[in-house]
């Protein structure tokens, strides 16, 4: 059956599109997820749902578990995930309230894990392109089938956070032809390629950061408001997307691994080995 994973960020904590809801726990080799998931439906697709900061918004974003959190998804039947993040944009013609789907990512933080691997077994994914240019694809004709204005393609810069950017940052940030900034994304995109996991952003754009010398500094309560604004239109393409998925997976992210792990099978420690044996699937044999 087709599964689609859905993970809310700032301000989206649970999903109202989702029918006949269950809550399910999940005991990950790496620890605690960020909440229990909420396995459900939407448009008649199975769906599992996970607050990224726990309900009551809880977990800071250098504080997330992000490999339990795939981990997690991976070992509920997930295929493809879908990201609903806020984000500032770091560019004029993306406004406050714009829907974005970036297709790559720059790397600003400094202090997260981002790999399964390691402890005896080394595995090289390539994320040349992060995104699952199909899901992106789906997500894109769902928000036009929806008639939300939606831009395609673009770059999403991780940072370290908590903390907002200085005005010289953001201006750095800008010179690298960057189009939003967020916190989260990034290792979630890394994971989800080394699980096999098709994975895209829906990222909804809520302040300027703060490079706009005649803008406020963005503060917490404007992301919030701004992304619950936006929570109806991101339900309303991850219903149209749900219902739109394609049979099977054409693109190359199912076979991400097979080329990628380095380790002689002997060599690889037998604890190691079973940690990772539903990310390794039929290579840990």
């Amino acid at each position: 059956m087709k599964t689609i994973g859905i993970i809310g960020g700032s301000g989206l904590y649970r999903l109202a599109a989702l029918r006949d809801a269950r809550e399910e726990g999940v005991e990950t080799p790496f620890g605690p997820p960020s909440d229990r998931y909420v396995v459900g439906t939407i448009g008649g697709t199975r769906a599992v749902f996970l607050a990224r900061h726990g309900r009551g918004h809880r977990i800071s974003p250098s504080e997330i578990n992000f490999r339990a959190n795939i981990y997690g998804f991976k070992a509920l039947g997930v295929e493809r995930l879908v990201s609903v993040s806020a984000v500032g944009s770091l560019r004029e013609d993306l406004a406050p309230l714009d829907v974005a789907i970036p297709d790559q990512f720059i790397d600003w933080t400094r202090r997260r894990l981002s790999t399964f691997f390691g402890d005896g077994i080394v595995a090289h994914v390539s994320i040349a392109d992060p995104v699952c240019a199909e899901l992106a694809g789906v997500l894109e004709e769902a928000a036009r089938r929806a008639e939300i204005p939606v831009r395609r393609g673009g770059t999403y810069l991780c940072i370290e956070g908590p903390q907002f950017s200085t005005r010289a940052e953001s201006h750095l940030y800008r010179s690298f032809k960057a189009d939003v900034i967020g916190m989260t994304n990034v290792q979630e995109a890394k994971l989800a390629r080394e699980a096999e996991i098709c994975y895209a952003v829906l990222a909804m754009v809520t302040d300027y950061d703060c490079w706009r010398e005649a803008e406020a500094a963005v503060t917490v309560e404007e992301v919030v408001a701004r992304l619950q604004q936006n929570a109806r239109a991101a339900e309303s393409i991850i219903t149209g997307a749900a219902g739109g998925l394609p049979d099977g997976r054409r693109c190359a992210c199912a076979r991400a691994l097979d080329n990628a792990i380095l380790t002689e099978r002997a060599a690889i420690p037998a604890e190691t080995r079973e940690r990772l044996r539903l990310i390794l699937g039929r290579r840990a044999d």
